[in-house]
């Protein structure tokens, strides 16, 4: 998922010095570049880290996985699905982008990401590099899922995703973390794409499905062969609610504004309670 960059402001440079003197007595091999205060008032320590990896994901989408090993700040920090980092090029303007992989995969030294290639962008940018190539990344940022939410598992026994386009980046992070799916009755991932050609990680299903997931793809302009749900996420949602028991429902939505907006009020007519309805920001 790339969301709208942020515009950094002046450097904050009191903070800077403050902070390079604590990483290098922690971490000599990280490269700090330059501090900014992003527009959250959030300060912003770019980095870098060398892509090792970089692969067609899907149509107009891209696999990218960067390699953190050199710096434990970056390989702690992603501890929750659904956090995000930014990341540019050289002065290019920065953008945010969520991690897509699990946080044990950060502890082993790499972040994953899916990265949608859109003409004039910093995902532009990022989808045309090559193995080897450095990208300027920030600290990990975002408070991520709440997955407190999730447990115990036999009070939660439904448990629903929703994810459109390549807001499946948290949802992949989440579901690959662990979620205890074998242990509940109904776990459900509505996923919506404008076509199988553009839907990422089809290659994961069956690992999904075998965790307990069970799978729904939806798109939105198929082919004449495609069986399956037709038309957007909320719909489908829709034709087929089947919650018992609002009280025992936890979700978790990333994607299309319009998506999230329609489901989150399907599932708060049904009566699932708003903390229940989770999002990553």
């Amino acid at each position: 998922m790339a969301m709208a960059a942020a515009t950094a402001a002046a450097p904050s440079l009191r903070f800077a010095k403050r902070y390079c003197s604590t990483l290098s007595k922690k971490s000599s091999s990280a490269r700090v570049r330059f501090v900014v205060r992003a527009q959250w008032k959030q300060e912003v320590l770019w980095t870098s880290a060398p892509l090792v990896e970089i692969a067609p994901a899907a149509e107009q989408l891209f696999h990218i996985v960067l390699d953190i090993g050199r710096n434990p700040e970056l390989q702690k920090g992603h501890s929750k699905p659904g956090q995000f980092v930014q990341m540019k090029k050289e002065e290019h303007k920065p953008g945010f982008f969520a991690i897509a992989s699990p946080p044990s995969t950060a502890a082993k030294g790499f972040l994953e990401f899916l990265v949608k290639d859109v003409e004039g962008t910093t995902s532009a940018v990022l989808c045309d590099l090559a193995k080897g190539d450095k990208v300027d990344l920030s600290q990990v940022m975002g408070k991520g899922f709440d997955i407190d939410q999730l447990y115990p598992p036999e009070k939660f026994q439904t448990v629903l995703f929703f994810a459109t386009g390549s807001g499946i980046s948290p949802i992949r992070s989440l579901i690959e973390a662990g979620i205890d799916a074998n242990r509940r009755s109904d776990v459900r991932l509505y996923y919506g794409a404008r076509s199988l050609e553009r839907m990422a990680y089809r290659d994961k299903f069956k690992e999904w499905e075998a965790s307990g997931v069970s799978i729904i793809p939806v798109l939105s302009q198929p082919d004449g062969s495609w069986m399956g749900e037709s038309g957007y996420v909320q719909a489908a949602f829709s034709k087929n609610i089947s919650i018992p028991d609002s009280s025992q429902v936890v979700t978790f939505l990333c994607g299309h504004k319009g998506m999230v907006k329609d489901v989150t009020d399907l599932l708060s007519a049904e009566g699932v309670p708003q903390e229940k309805i989770i999002l990553n920001f």
